[in-house]
């Protein structure tokens, strides 16, 4: 029997939606709640949605209130402020900080076993800051993170070597932003070590991979304006992952009480959320890059 059934979506904008969508074809929720600010977005989005219920035994709805969708299984931040034209970082994080502090505070009291996934940018600062928020045990709370990236360097790795991309196991690590890396020593393809290929180095350019993987956000924002469908697919396989308590591991944002800050790694995902967080193999010079990922995000994080 399925437990963790009921969730919520706070932010009915495009992620919002395409995470709702995602989640209504996997047909493993009983039901779907939307929040937001703009009371007209979320009729219209369920509306449009619903349309889509002749395939999906998933309700979707309205919130009647905050409070309501503080009370769901898992609770998804998708809403969030933009990054203006030439504003600093720090200006955005503290615009969003007020944004999530009047989200949860809106949701009060939440439910004790909930799990909180944020999605927002940026991710790893708020899912920090959630944590702190919220007042749910750090197990609870963790971000999308580097999700999407890892899946993008799979994909692009497969198709460098030719081969689907399932069956390449390569995680971006760290920030889900500027000071993330790849840990290449990590990296396998059918369970040997992808740096150990005879063809890897005439292959693999680390560093225009690393470019790829962190510049595709920006190519498709350049492009159409902003992505969703990507960080929508993930979001939603994360949620299936909580729901089914697959104990399947992902690199996602979480609390790493060794290095005091909340960044991405490897962690298996479950009904209580982070069931574990493991340590990855790495070069000496990809250890020194998470540590200064690290201490760039701690930066930031200990000022809240």
């Amino acid at each position: 029997m399925v437990t963790h059934s009921r969730v919520a979506i706070v932010g009915a904008g495009a992620v919002g939606a395409s995470l709702a969508y995602g989640l209504m074809f996997k047909n493993i929720c009983t039901e779907i709640l939307f929040v937001d600010v703009h009371p007209d977005i979320v009729n219209a989005q369920v509306l449009d949605l619903a349309d889509a219920a002749s395939v999906s035994h998933t309700r979707i709805r309205a919130a009647v209130t905050a409070q309501e969708a503080g009370q769901c299984d898992i609770i998804v931040m998708t809403a969030g402020a933009k990054q203006r034209p030439g504003e600093p970082r720090t200006k955005l994080i503290e615009r969003n900080y007020r944004v999530l502090k009047n989200v949860i505070q809106s949701m009060q009291p939440i439910r004790a076993d909930a799990v909180l996934l944020m999605v927002s940018n940026p991710v790893d600062i708020l899912t920090h800051l959630a944590r702190k928020l919220s007042g749910l045990p750090p197990r609870q709370v963790l971000g999308s993170g580097t999700y999407l990236d890892s899946t993008r360097l799979c994909v692009h790795l497969g198709e460098m070597f030719d081969v689907n991309p399932q069956s390449v196991h390569a995680y971006v690590l760290g920030e889900h932003g500027d000071s993330q890396m790849i840990a290449w020593e990590a990296a396998t393809i059918g369970g040997q070590r992808l740096t150990t290929l005879p063809d890897f180095d005439k292959k693999v350019d680390k560093a225009k991979v690393g470019q790829a993987i962190a510049g595709k956000a920006m190519d498709i924002i350049r492009l159409k304006g902003a992505t969703f469908y990507g960080i929508g697919a993930c979001a939603a396989d994360l949620v299936h992952t909580i729901v089914l308590n697959k104990k399947v591991v992902h690199p996602v944002s979480v609390y790493v009480e060794k290095l005091g800050v909340t960044l991405s790694m490897p962690a298996k995902i479950g009904w209580e959320g982070v069931q574990e967080v493991y340590d990855v193999h790495l070069s000496k010079e990809e250890e020194e890059q998470l540590r200064a990922s690290a201490d760039a995000l701690r930066e930031i994080q200990d000022l809240y």
